[in-house]
């Protein structure tokens, strides 16, 4: 077994194909000073051909996941366009008298290796989309084919060090079964489009040279939820992982049965479950489950992977779209939230010792009031197609509320001398995040119309655990007595006040922490799409009042290990009630 990190879920068993590593080698080249308006033109003429390849893959790619995340390659581009890089590619030429190809390839050496040194997972995996352009620029300098997959329709594993979204976009779905790489993270560009595209991914193999360990040929199993690889697996293994997949079609298969049946306990408690989404193909993905809206839309995909900030108009047409597809159904609109672990390659932040607690989400709103009088324009704009909400994330004070409720009454104002339409009772909320705003829950309340979780980030700050660091990952515990208690504070003090109260971190998703919702009264659980269903399965086979009953235990809890041992019983007792009555 090969242990790496799961970044789409499935399982494939199937013969690998081992991709062939798509770089050179280059010798020094060098050439006459005569020679360098031909060197230019060889450049530029392979800059023109590779924009025309990245905009046909654009094409294909919008046609197969969506627009959204075809919004990569506008990445592609703009390093294509990027002054520093051609500049850098020029300047060896004419100063140094060096080939094209080679100075292509010394400046993408340069910017990878720059790249990788960064403390920071974003730029790493930005330095992928360089060497993507690049060797897609050395290609055709070079003349080079390109590598190519199996002609034949028998479905394969794809074994790469790494996977370049150009190389993805190419992948015909039929045949590839499953992926596994070397490098990479879950949130690389081509874990996102894996993830969209339905295909079981691998990535961050442990191994130090995969192509030594496993041939094109071989028998291999991707296990894309646990994050590991089988290589040669027993015939004992093949044939758990064929029933696996046989469970896991049934499940499927069993859950689309009751896309439509209301989210309602056995006594009566009805629960909003919504989805979470970045783009319109993850929208589609919910609608198909029957989701009650978006309780958390992620506008950052909006500002990423181009060269600059996306315009009023830009930012309306997506809105709207996506408010259209839900006719009626809530949209929640989340305005921008960068900084900590997302940047934007055009917009300078400044350097921080903990950008975690810095410089990010509605502090960034509230001193670039332009950038935010923007989105909130596009926003206000959308909600005359449908019943659009605002939600402000890292909110810690009364006064960033009020500033930004000011600065949305002026884009109103705005709006309005321009004779543009918009919802005038917007209602307007905000993310509960930091343990400052669980304890001024009441305050803030009087001021919002809705009250959303997010427990990612609420785990993280209660507990001082940076959960991306792997020597203390331990410690981010989300079954924490005194996560519970912040719970439960903040969705007392939304109750006291009469707001809607939802939840949208991953813990809403989480099937074992659904009886803590239903026994806090929580309104409405926003989600990933693929968790609404088996939500839903287990929502409507459920008490609240013994999830009331279950909840008084867990807060009498010393330790997170007492709580998890509660939730299983819990758990038991109700796999035996369904048996049972499944006999009668």
């Amino acid at each position: 077994m090969i242990q790496g990190i799961g970044a789409s879920s499935g399982i494939a068993i199937g013969k690998a194909f081992v991709l062939p590593n798509w770089e050179w080698d280059l010798p020094e080249q060098k050439i006459d000073v005569g020679d360098l308006a031909r060197e230019f033109e060889r450049l530029y003429e392979g800059i023109r051909t590779s924009k025309v390849e990245i905009e046909q893959m654009k094409d294909e790619l919008r046609e197969v996941v969506g627009t959204e995340e075809s919004y990569i390659f506008d990445a592609h581009l703009a390093i294509l366009d990027d002054p520093v890089f051609m500049n850098e590619i020029q300047g060896i030429i004419q100063r140094q008298y060096k080939a094209a190809e080679v100075a292509v390839k010394e400046v993408i050496d340069h910017f990878v290796t720059m790249f990788d040194l960064l403390d920071d997972e974003y730029m790493k995996e930005r330095a992928i989309d360089i060497k993507d352009v690049g060797n897609r620029l050395l290609k055709h300098l070079l003349g080079a084919p390109e590598i190519t997959l199996p002609s034949d329709t028998q479905p394969f594993i794809l074994v790469a060090k790494e996977l370049s979204p150009s190389q993805l976009v190419h992948l015909n779905t039929n045949h590839v079964l499953g992926i596994a790489t070397l490098v990479g993270s879950t949130t690389s560009h081509s874990s996102i489009m894996a993830r969209a595209l339905g295909i079981p991914l691998v990535v961050g193999i442990e191994t130090k040279m995969m192509e030594d360990v496993i041939q094109t040929g071989d028998s291999i199993i991707i296990d894309g939820d646990k994050g590991v690889v089988h290589l040669d697996p027993e015939d004992h293994l093949i044939r758990e992982y064929t029933e696996l997949q046989h469970l896991n079609n049934e499940a499927t298969v069993r859950l689309k049965g009751i896309v439509s049946v209301r989210p309602v306990t056995k006594d009566g408690k009805e629960m909003e479950l919504g989805a979470n989404i970045s783009s319109l193909k993850e929208l589609d993905v919910a609608l198909a489950s029957g989701t009650n809206g978006v309780g958390l839309f992620r506008t950052e995909f909006l500002y990423m992977d181009r060269n600059r900030l996306p315009l009023e108009d830009e930012q309306y047409e997506v809105y709207r779209t996506v408010a259209e597809k839900l006719e009626g159904r809530p949209l929640i609109i989340r305005t921008l939230d960068i900084g900590g672990d997302k940047n934007l390659d055009y917009f300078e932040l400044p350097e921080e010792e903990n950008p975690f607690l810095g410089y990010r989400a509605i502090r960034i709103c509230l001193d670039k009031t332009d950038l935010f009088k923007t989105q909130l324009k596009a926003i206000l704009r959308a909600s005359s197609h449908g019943k659009v909400k605002i939600m402000y994330p890292l909110i810690s004070s009364v006064e960033e509320v009020v500033a930004a409720n000011k600065l949305l009454e002026e884009s109103k104002q705005e709006l309005q001398a321009e004779g543009l339409s918009y919802d005038a009772d917007i209602e307007v909320g905000i993310m509960i995040e930091l343990p400052a705003a669980v304890m001024i829950a009441d305050m803030l309340a009087e001021e919002v119309d809705f009250f959303s979780i997010g427990t990612n980030d609420l785990v993280q700050f209660t507990l001082a655990v940076d959960r991306m660091n792997e020597q203390i990952s331990h410690l981010y515990e989300p079954y924490h007595p005194a996560v519970l208690r912040m719970l439960k504070l903040t969705i007392e003090a939304a109750k006291r006040a009469g707001i809607h109260i939802g939840v949208c971190g991953e813990l809403a998703g989480d099937i074992d922490a659904l009886p803590i919702w239903l026994a806090l009264d929580v309104d409405e659980l926003s989600m990933s799409a693929h968790a609404i269903l088996p939500i839903k399965e287990r929502l409507i086979r459920l008490n609240q009042q013994d999830s009331r009953s279950l909840f008084e235990q867990l807060l009498q809890c010393r330790t997170s290990e007492q709580i998890h041992k509660e939730l299983s019983v819990f758990q038991s007792k109700l796999d035996i009630l369904d048996k049972a009555s499944s006999l009668h």
